[in-house]
């Protein structure tokens, strides 16, 4: 029998106990830039609280479901483009999984449609959801941002959106995506000083950050 060198078996990866080096961590990445026409076709319109030359577009990593890397983009204003790098820079260290994240105008404005798919986003000029007195919802400011809609959804009385959400409604059951006191999405966003939606008294909407609590 040949006599095989040392040096050969490993340099193949055949050498008993040789273990190959690991794969690098992927880092985190974060690029901010102005809005493009693309990002607010659907989302923006006469009359929004707050104009294009006030709204950024983020570009970010994120880990998916997948256990895999991808980049997401949120519209969000200008102001707050530090605490949105700040929160994802976070949820990428911790492996936070995003199902997906693009501009609401992908859904063509609609928030239900955005929700439906899991969609996290930021920016639309919307009102309030169950609003009497028709007033902005913070999204219209780029002030807020609905994470993983389904895993985390809004829940008025026996009302679930999005109706995909229902089977998230019981907190109780921890599931891979979900908010909840304490943990890394939730502590993410209360370290840049952003309020949890899932703390409102009697409709709880675990989905929704806002700079504001509202």
């Amino acid at each position: 029998m040949r006599r095989v060198s040392v040096a050969l078996l490993a340099a193949a990866g055949l050498l008993i106990g040789a273990t190959a080096a690991a794969a690098p961590e992927p880092r985190f990445s974060a690029t901010v830039s102005p809005v493009r026409w693309s990002d607010l076709r659907f989302s923006y319109r006469a009359g929004c609280p707050i104009g294009p030359a006030q709204l950024r577009r983020v570009q970010l990593s994120y880990w998916g479901f997948d256990r895999r890397v991808h980049v997401g983009a949120l519209v969000v204003s200008r102001r707050l483009t530090g605490d949105i790098v700040t929160v994802f820079r976070r949820l990428h260290a911790a492996r936070f999984p995003i199902r997906r994240m693009v501009s609401v105008s992908a859904y063509r404005g609609s928030d239900d449609a955005s929700m439906a798919a899991d969609n996290t986003s930021g920016f639309n000029c919307r009102r309030a959801a169950g609003s009497t007195s028709g007033s902005w919802s913070m999204h219209a400011y780029g002030e807020a941002i609905d994470i993983n809609p389904v895993e985390n959804p809004y829940v008025v009385g026996v009302r679930v959106l999005p109706p995909a959400g229902k089977p998230y409604a019981d907190r109780t059951r921890y599931r891979r995506g979900m908010a909840l006191p304490g943990n890394a999405l939730v502590r993410a966003f209360e370290h840049v000083g952003w309020k949890w939606g899932g703390r409102w008294v009697g409709t709880p909407d675990y989905q929704h950050f806002s700079s504001n609590g509202h």
